[in-house]
């Protein structure tokens, strides 16, 4: 990602309508798997500037993980001593440290070529029967400024994340696309920059006004709703997906060799 994005999302992520919005929604489906629950070990997995992992708080104790030095001033000041500087290709902590573990909009970054890897880390270090939240980003054919401003390797569509989650030895229990029902506009701005000579360096995630931001966020909430009664959308503009790790089987089951 570059310097100044990280620039612009401390400055912005506790107020921004769609970084609220994504916790929100993230919120959702927490708050029935953890209901009441205040002593989990989290690790966020690619945590950039720490808005999220102030956010996860609410559940336990967290540790944010980032591999830009970038990141590393704002992370230090919100989460004293609980920050390590590392890789989700080679996660600096022991197996089964962790209940849960989020990566949001990490594993589609260049600075990550296979998402394998990093899937088979996230689940060495969580416990049995731990939880992995996640979010991607939806369809190649969104490819954007914004995109090339934060690394974009590739966009995913829901399918493919099943999929890699289930060779990865996860059991997804709930995945939908999310910021749906806002979804006409980005897609069309995103279409709309192709035919723009001089796209800029201006960041797309800067503060809109407060009546602006309110309005925006208020659909975001409404999808958390239909979320939390069981809902999910077909479309969006990013993948959010929560699983599990995928229980052992018992040795009594395990097929025998034949001799």
């Amino acid at each position: 990602m570059e310097k100044g994005e990280y620039i612009t999302m401390a400055a912005v992520e506790r107020q921004h309508w769609w970084y609220v919005g994504m916790r929100t929604l993230s919120a959702a489906w927490l708050d029935q798997v953890f209901a009441s629950r205040h002593d989990l070990h989290i690790l966020d997995a690619g945590c950039g500037t720490g808005g999220d992992a102030l956010f996860l708080r609410q559940y336990g104790t967290v540790i944010g993980l980032d591999y830009a030095a970038e990141a590393t001033a704002f992370v230090g000041e919100r989460l004293p001593g609980r920050f390590a500087r590392g890789s989700v290709l080679d996660l600096p902590f022991a197996e089964h440290s962790f209940d849960l573990v989020t990566s949001y909009d990490v594993l589609y970054h260049t600075g990550v070529p296979d998402e394998a890897p990093a899937l088979r880390e996230v689940r060495r270090v969580l416990r049995p029967e731990g939880h992995l939240l996640l979010r991607l980003p939806a369809y190649e054919w969104l490819r954007s400024r914004h995109d090339r401003q934060v690394h974009t390797r590739r966009r995913y569509v829901a399918s493919e994340v099943r999929q890699m989650l289930a060779k990865a030895g996860f059991v997804v229990e709930r995945l939908s696309y999310v910021l749906s029902l806002l979804f006409p506009l980005p897609a069309t701005t995103r279409l709309l920059e192709r035919f723009q000579s001089d796209h800029g360096e201006a960041s797309a995630m800067e503060l809109p006004g407060t009546m602006l931001n309110t309005i925006l966020y208020l659909p975001m909430a409404f999808e958390a709703n239909w979320l939390k009664m069981g809902g999910t959308f077909p479309y969006g503009l990013s993948i959010l997906c929560l699983a599990r790790v995928k229980p052992a089987l018992p040795k009594t089951m395990l097929p025998r060799m034949v001799k």
